[in-house]
């Protein structure tokens, strides 16, 4: 069995990074009268969704210390947890919503930048000591919860998926 190719870190630390320099140029060019549009297609104003777009990169965070753990439980541990995260969908949902609501109220354009540049710097250190083993390691996951969530995902995809969210939800704001 060949070793598959090794991770590219390079490409993921750079997507890392240009969506905290976009998330800078996005506050950067909005003025207040725009952060409190409505975005498009969200209940969410456009600045409750950048605050949301952040707070991607906040859970990815909790969810690599998920990932190392269920990895090495039997498999249905795993999958049994995300069955049940899946059922707890509509009240996932209503808390995701109502917390990016409140949550952009203390982080301010200011605040959300510098979460943004915490969390994305911790995120970068991790991902560059993280071994090629841990990289492969993989868990259930709760497939209702978002459209970027595949049933199983590993440690690489865990760290790619923020970036996803990230660009998903930007073409909702209505900032321009």
């Amino acid at each position: 069995m060949t070793e598959p190719p090794p991770v590219d870190r390079a490409a993921i630390a750079a997507d890392l990074e240009r969506a905290r320099v976009l998330l800078h140029e996005l506050l950067d060019g909005a003025s207040t009268e725009q952060l409190a549009r409505r975005s498009s297609g969200t209940r969410w104003t456009n600045e409750q969704l950048l605050f949301h777009m952040v707070f991607g990169y906040m859970v990815v965070r909790r969810l690599l210390i998920l990932v190392r753990v269920f990895s090495r439980l039997p498999a249905r541990v795993g999958r049994g947890f995300a069955w049940v995260l899946d059922a707890a969908t509509p009240v996932f949902h209503r808390i995701n919503y109502l917390g990016s609501c409140a949550a952009a109220t203390v982080f301010d354009r200011r605040r959300m930048r510098r979460k943004c540049d915490r969390v994305i710097a911790k995120l970068q250190r991790s991902l560059a000591t993280e071994s090629e083993t841990n990289l492969r390691r993989s868990m259930a996951f709760p497939v209702r919860w978002d459209p970027f969530f595949t049933e199983t995902m590993t440690l690489e995809q865990v760290y790619r998926y923020p970036g996803k969210h990230f660009d998903f939800h930007r073409a909702q704001l209505t900032l321009g």
